[in-house]
């Protein structure tokens, strides 16, 4: 039986509640000042591949949206990464990061260093918006309605516990606490309006989870390469190389 709207909205955010990566031990440590520099460097490179991978979906989504209104709505995500006019993007706002926990930019936007699993994951979801219906492609994108609240978080703990912690390098989570909102106001409509029999609902719910376990697949790699058992696969990011002195530029 089709749920309502209501039930159904009720169980996407509970996916949120159980599966949503803020729950990590990697976000954990990260939040709370217990990373040593090279993992959070090790942080930054792989999140990287996936902040640069967002306009890329993106694009492969709108390459097979018809609608020109959707079109309109959705292009403003790829903008929001890309930068267009006075906003420069949030590529170009985490690469800002990189510069401040003390990494070469130039080999962060390379991607080279990149954990093999965070690879697999990241062109995972890619390949998943190129190639599902576009009602399962919108509604892989609603971890969004739990990103507000990781954003926050994000921002008190870094700031209370790095040294590389300001207004500047933190630009991109401050930035995001007001473009995902929309982005997901827009998203969970879509997604509640066009889900409209049981079967959508459940492929619906089936693309949120699997959007979940993109983004936890993404830390189990940092912690197993970098955490413990410490573990770093063949062409991983070597804590000490691309490093940057930041007393330099103190």
């Amino acid at each position: 039986m089709t749920a309502s709207r209501e039930e159904f909205e009720a169980r996407l955010r509970q996916i949120g509640a159980d599966r949503y990566h803020d729950k990590h031990p990697f976000h954990h440590m990260l939040h709370g000042g217990e990373c040593t520099p090279a993992q959070v460097r090790a942080w930054v490179i792989n999140r990287f591949y996936y902040q640069a991978s967002i306009p890329m979906k993106d694009a492969a989504f709108m390459s097979r949206v018809e609608d020109p209104a959707l079109r309109r709505e959705w292009r403003s995500r790829i903008e929001d990464h890309d930068g267009h006019g006075e906003n420069e993007g949030g590529i170009e706002r985490w690469l800002r990061l990189a510069d401040a926990v003390g990494l070469d930019r130039s080999y962060v936007a390379s991607k080279q260093g990149v954990l093999p699993a965070t690879k697999f994951a990241v062109d995972a979801y890619v390949r998943f918006v190129r190639e599902k219906p576009l009602l399962e492609a919108v509604a892989a994108s609603l971890t969004e309605l739990f990103a507000p609240k990781i954003h926050a978080d994000r921002i008190k703990g870094l700031l209370a516990n790095y040294d590389f912690a300001n207004d500047r390098s933190m630009s991109y989570f401050q930035r995001r606490l007001n473009e995902a909102p929309k982005d997901v106001a827009f998203g969970l409509k879509y997604v509640l309006d066009n889900a409209d029999t049981q079967e959508k609902q459940d492929a619906c719910a089936a693309a949120l989870e699997f959007k979940t376990d993109v983004l936890w697949s993404q830390l189990d790699a940092l912690y197993s390469a970098y955490v413990a058992p410490g573990r770093i696969p063949p062409g991983g990011w070597q804590p000490g190389t691309y490093e940057l002195d930041l007393r330099a530029t103190a």
